[in-house]
């Protein structure tokens, strides 16, 4: 049910994507202590983003899960921007993460929803 969607001007060759990938499904699984069986990650690259008119190194991230904490949300922040400056060289400073809480009637899975 949870799923991060990173979405950068940063190039990543195919290694790089997967073990991105394999990380951050590691971490958010950790991070809402949830089986990572059924984390998602998406990652995109758009190399026409901008930050501050600027298309220097960049990152938005998407978190949505059933159950989201909103007053963990400071320390999630800390721990993804952690992860793309590392792996993106993205500065925290040109990160932005929406949050959002999805209600299980409205988060669909197998067939159904949650």
């Amino acid at each position: 049910m949870p799923l991060l969607k990173i979405q950068t001007n940063q190039e990543l060759d195919p290694g790089r994507r997967a073990e991105l990938a394999k990380q951050a499904s590691s971490q958010v699984a950790r991070m809402l202590g949830k089986p990572e069986r059924y984390v998602m990650v998406a990652l995109e690259y758009n190399p026409d983003m901008l930050f501050a008119g600027d298309n220097g190194p960049l990152a938005y991230l998407e978190l949505k899960s059933i159950g989201l904490p909103g007053e963990r949300t400071g320390d999630f922040s800390s721990t993804l921007c952690a992860l793309v400056e590392q792996a993106l060289e993205v500065p925290r400073d040109r990160i932005y993460i929406e949050f959002a809480d999805a209600a299980r009637s409205m988060w669909g899975w197998n067939g159904g929803t949650f």
